[in-house]
């Protein structure tokens, strides 16, 4: 829900740029200008800390009384997890990478989203944009999220790491998992790059082009690749 409601927010005026992945994808691509990087995703880190800090005050009540104060990475009442992405105990670091770049990563965020909007290709009915993006989401997590927790998203996994280290879990974010934290920093950009080539081989290359679409969210550095 949080990714259709900030989708329909922030579209008209941001693009709904909720990622930085695909955010820095857009940027490599040249669709997004790089002197607006630092905005956007300060604005997704910024936002991303403060709902973490949010969650936290909420349930403070509920997560002292489950850890008894004791908040912990790993263990039977470990609760980090609730803020950021871990591996699960089986996995390996290689093995996680892979996960995130593959499959449960912003590779079939990324390609999933230009299919949506694609104007050459039968695309979603307008206005049903943000609640497509959002059950896609969803759909990556139930189907590919039980190895990693399916990171997908810099700007949602680092700031409430971050929140964490602070707030009491302490170092241990940092490096448990095989030091994962820096997987769901980098293996999403690789995802997002991915999916915005097997769609321009597998998908754009082999449709007509459409003269004169109109888009319904004003996102040009969205589309840019797409009609190019």
């Amino acid at each position: 829900m949080s990714v259709v409601a900030a989708s329909f927010f922030c579209c008209d005026f941001a693009g709904a740029h909720l990622n930085a992945a695909i955010t820095i994808t857009h940027c490599i691509l040249g669709n997004l200008p790089w002197i607006k990087l630092p905005a956007y995703v300060i604005g997704q880190f910024l936002g991303s800390f403060t709902a973490a800090a949010t969650v936290f005050g909420i349930y403070y009540d509920a997560l002292y009384d489950y850890s008894k104060g004791n908040f912990t990475v790993t263990g039977p009442t470990a609760t980090a997890s609730i803020f950021s992405t871990y591996p699960a105990a089986y996995m390996s670091l290689p093995g996680s990478f892979f996960t995130e770049v593959s499959g449960a990563s912003t590779a079939m965020l990324h390609l999933g989203i230009l299919i949506i909007h694609d104007e050459k290709n039968n695309r979603a009915l307008r206005g049903t944009e943000a609640l497509l993006t959002g059950i896609l989401v969803l759909g990556i997590g139930m189907g590919m999220g039980m190895n990693t927790g399916y990171a997908i998203n810099p700007s949602r996994d680092l700031p409430p790491r971050i929140f964490t280290a602070i707030a009491g879990w302490g170092t241990d974010v940092f490096t448990a998992g095989h030091h994962w934290w820096w997987v769901p920093i980098t293996a999403p950009i690789l995802g997002s790059l991915t999916g915005v080539f097997i769609h321009k081989i597998f998908i754009d290359f082999h449709n007509l082009s459409v003269t004169g679409a109109k888009q319904s969210c004003k996102t040009p550095d969205t589309y840019a690749f797409i009609e190019s």
